[in-house]
């Protein structure tokens, strides 16, 4: 039982991390659900409520700045509101659509249609689109870093 406790603890460590990349995974969700499954499996009695603040606060955090991170880039750039909405459609639907590239095109190509549809030109669409890729790509770090820390917390605790 413990080689399964470990595997799954193991898997949903690794769907989080991907999850910081890949947004359709529920990566601090599933790294935070490790956290359970090792309590179930070995004990809880490893974490107080000090542990579970923490964690929580991050997770918290991570939300936050997942939506405010991709909105800054898109505003950062002379985006809409239009644009941030078509932004995040796109950032949801694009790797459906496009598997391979979705994840670039989707949240650009939703900007920009979202910037246009607001009356924008062609070129402050595009620019904004360019904008919603480079918040994309901030909040991806963001999100890996702040995942990572919850994973390396955990470890942490566990030796100490």
């Amino acid at each position: 039982m413990d080689i399964l406790g470990w595997l799954l603890v193991i898997l949903l460590f690794v769907v989080g991390m991907a999850g910081a990349i890949y947004p359709i995974l529920p990566g601090a969700l599933a790294i935070y659900a490790a956290f359970f499954v090792y309590g179930w499996f070995f004990s809880f009695s490893e974490f107080g409520w000090i542990f579970w603040t923490v964690q929580t606060l991050i997770v918290v955090v991570l939300f936050i700045a997942d939506y405010a991170v991709s909105a800054w880039g898109v505003k950062r750039f002379g985006g809409s509101k239009a644009s941030i909405i078509g932004s995040t459609i796109g950032l949801i639907l694009g790797p459906f659509v496009i598997p391979a590239f979705g994840l670039l095109i989707g949240p650009f190509a939703g900007a920009v249609i979202g910037e246009m549809t607001a009356g924008a030109n062609i070129e402050k669409s595009i620019k904004v689109g360019i904008g919603s890729v480079v918040g994309l790509f901030t909040s991806v770090v963001v999100k890996f870093l702040l995942q990572l820390a919850m994973i390396v917390l955990f470890v942490l605790w566990l030796i100490f």
